[in-house]
């Protein structure tokens, strides 16, 4: 019997591999949740009367690849209710931020910006402005609402007259904590999403996906006026 030779040969052959796509972490969040629909599988506390949980962390993504022992390759386009495995490390690793950063409910809220393809709002431009408490509207415009705070006596057309002193309250808004605060959740959603790039680069376990170091401005309101 002849050996075909070029069958052997196409048999053993080893296609070439695809290159990476590089992201920020930023990009491969808004990818995984967004484009690839990730779930975020929390882990819920253990219940003794249920034998069976749900969820799956890193460690389940690890455990099903050791089974297989081959890479899941689902082409080019998602069929059906596929995620790419990729997005699904991504998901599983935003699953186990530590309670430092926030814990599960900053998980929630990566995951949540990540599918908006949004950015924390850290109130940009914003200042302390004076404004008026109430306003009272009319069809002659807006009012600010004044209210009595004491009474004067007064000469009018040679008669002395009680006349009352009136004053708008007024506040500051937004005041100087609720941009802090702004800006503060901002800093530290930057600092879970370098957690999350520094837990996947040294997992190793993206296979399409090659994380750059970009990450979003830590102090994006700072000028170069204002850090004089």
């Amino acid at each position: 019997m002849k050996h075909d030779r070029s069958l052997h040969s196409r048999a053993g052959r080893v296609g070439p591999s695809r290159p990476k796509r590089s992201m920020s972490v930023q990009q491969a969040l808004e990818w995984a949740f967004r484009v690839e629909h990730a779930q975020l599988e929390l882990p819920e506390p253990p219940d003794p009367e249920r034998e069976q949980g749900f969820g799956f962390g890193l460690e389940y993504v690890l455990l099903q690849r050791a089974i297989l022992g081959c890479k899941v390759d689902g082409g080019q386009y998602k069929i059906g209710s596929y995620v790419h495995e990729d997005a699904e490390v991504i998901a599983a690793t935003v699953a186990g931020m530590p309670d430092h950063l926030g814990g599960k409910r900053m998980a929630i809220r990566v995951a949540e910006l990540a599918r908006a393809g949004l950015t924390p709002d850290w109130m940009p431009g914003a200042v302390p402005r004076c404004v008026p408490v109430d306003i009272k509207r009319n069809r002659h415009g807006d009012r600010a609402v004044s209210t009595v705070v004491g009474t004067e006596r007064v000469l009018v057309k040679g008669k002395w007259r009680s006349v009352e002193v009136r004053a708008c309250p007024v506040m500051f808004r937004p005041d100087a904590s609720q941009i802090e605060a702004a800006r503060r959740a901002y800093q530290v959603w930057c600092e879970a999403l370098g957690w999350i790039r520094d837990g996947l680069t040294a997992s190793r376990l993206l296979r399409d996906v090659e994380l750059t170091a970009t990450q979003p401005k830590t102090q994006p309101w700072l000028t170069p006026q204002t850090r004089r």
